[in-house]
């Protein structure tokens, strides 16, 4: 018997050593999962890093919503031509970052860093989700970074794109705060927190929670889930106490069946559709092969197959916003890719990382040539004085790919000199900013000539020119007439900045004049 036990206690001692061997061999690439994470995060920041200012399509307008949020009742010509009227509203998120930043950091900087911020939040978040599902930052969490610089956020939602980050912190706390009893009184405030940022962010919130809560089900007349979310709905009461809840709702003019396919095959869409439509293609096929090999976690896989749902049903327009369900597709594919459980090595998650990595560095670079040519664009602003008319025409081509940087540039004339501008978010019940003059309009879309091939533009046909003491042209087609006795002072290749015939030397308003 002794001599036997001799045997049984090496073999015993070679199964610890390899149980501890493999052990390090876990804890090492789950360390090195988590430091890839971080570094991503890191990374998503870059265009904002590199580029002077933001290059995304209604971010100059955003900035000057801040701008006559800040000044409105100081700055003489803000206070003459808007109005501003503060609600507490589920669309709040970056205006409320502004208030601290901006005395700080200065207004462009703070908009700034917001910008830098957010898709740093969002890598975070998505980590934070992982960790608390899986106590791991797996090949889907890598795979979910693809979709930070989402569609919505290059066109510059930064609201919603915020309170999306807010939401899969949320949603990351109440997995790791189950079975406690402080969860419900907790998530009370939080759900204010998320639907102050942004309406749809609270929304994609309850879906995760819903869809984490649907796997616990005892089967399918088990009604708990539906209960579960219950400390999630308070935003309802100002909702429905008219705080901010524009009740306007549309499916667009055109066909419904076409548009939603749209979104569907442009949830990746950024600046090459061929990139980014093989980045999409890849993604759905680890999805699909997680899938069919049953490497799919249902505590997100539903909230992600309930995101799918709502993108096809839901309106384009709700809440007074737009692209309200092409919001959802690119969250419905990231919420996926958290839903993939399936063990990788190292290199298998570097693979991963590097469509995020290849998309940033495209992000990175087309931002970093569209600011050279916004720095050269923006010089047309120092021949502009302070409390001008600004009449911005953008020539926008119908059929194009990529997000268009300066659809909205013109704003910067209210950032810069406090003009009169018509490329802003200015629609009463819609907006808090308002235009003062109603006898015209003079704000977005107005600013927006739309184009085919082949087709002249005639800048004498632009109305808001008509109101206006400068007329300032963006686009890369050359107009084939311009306002009669309108004069040219300053022009780049793609843009050009004219006086108009009737422009009067301006006073400040405050004086009377």
């Amino acid at each position: 018997m002794h001599g036997t036990a001799k045997p049984e206690a090496s073999e015993g001692a070679s199964a610890n050593e390899s149980t501890d061997a493999g052990d390090v061999v876990y804890r090492r690439k789950r360390d090195a999962a988590f430091w890839l994470g971080l570094a991503l995060s890191f990374l998503a920041s870059l265009p904002a890093v590199v580029a002077w200012a933001p290059q995304m399509t209604d971010y100059p307008s955003h900035l000057a919503g801040y701008k006559v949020l800040l000044d409105h009742g100081s700055d003489p010509w803000l206070t003459y031509y808007f109005l501003f009227d503060w609600e507490w509203t589920g669309n709040l998120g970056a205006e409320l970052l502004m208030v601290p930043l901006a005395p700080i950091f200065g207004l462009e900087q703070a908009g700034r860093l917001i910008v830098a911020m957010i898709p740093f939040l969002t890598g975070l978040s998505i980590m934070a989700v992982a960790w608390s599902l899986r106590k791991n930052i797996g090949v889907g969490a890598i795979l979910a970074f693809a979709m930070i610089w989402s569609p919505s956020l290059l066109m510059g939602f930064l609201n919603y794109s915020l309170s999306l980050a807010m939401a899969l912190f949320a949603f990351a706390l109440w997995v790791r705060m189950e079975g406690s009893a402080w969860r419900h009184i907790v998530f009370v405030p939080i759900s204010f927190a998320v639907w102050l940022c942004h309406v749809s962010g609270w929304g994609i919130m309850g879906v995760l929670v819903f869809g984490y809560e649907w796997t616990k089900r005892r089967d399918w007349r088990d009604w708990r889930p539906f209960a579960k979310p219950w400390p999630l709905i308070f935003p309802l009461v100002p909702m429905l106490a008219g705080m901010g809840a524009n009740s306007q709702v549309s499916y667009g003019r055109w066909g419904v069946l076409e548009y939603k396919w749209a979104i569907l095959y442009k949830a990746m869409r950024s600046y090459d559709q061929v990139f980014d439509i093989a980045s999409l293609c890849l993604v759905l096929a680890v999805l699909a092969f997680a899938l069919f090999t049953k490497r799919i976690d249902g505590r997100a896989g539903w909230a992600a197959l309930l995101l799918f749902i709502l993108t096809l049903i839901v309106p384009r327009q709700i809440f007074g916003g737009d692209y309200a369900d092409y919001r959802l597709s690119t969250a419905a594919l990231l919420v996926a890719c958290l839903a993939i459980d399936w063990p990788v090595s190292r290199w298998g998650l570097a693979l991963a990382g590097l469509l995020f990595t290849s998309r940033t560095a495209v992000t990175t670079m087309v931002w970093y040539h569209d600011a050279q040519t916004a720095k050269q664009m923006i010089g047309a602003l120092d021949h502009v004085p302070e409390g001008a008319k600004v009449a911005t025409a953008v020539a926008i081509p119908r059929m194009q790919w990529r997000f268009g940087p300066f659809e909205h540039f013109g704003s910067y004339a209210v950032v810069r000199r406090s003009a009169m501008e018509n490329s802003n978010f200015a629609l009463p019940d819609v907006h808090m900013l308002a235009m003062r003059e109603t006898r015209y309009r003079f704000n977005d879309p107005t600013q927006r000539i739309l184009f085919s091939p082949n087709q002249r533009i005639d800048l004498r046909k632009f109305k808001p020119a008509r109101h206006a003491d400068y007329l300032w042209f963006i686009g890369d087609v050359h107009p084939v007439a311009v306002p009669d006795g309108a004069h040219i002072i300053y022009s780049t290749p793609n843009s050009f900045l004219a006086r108009m015939p009737d422009a009067v030397d301006l006073a400040n308003p405050a004086d009377g004049s």
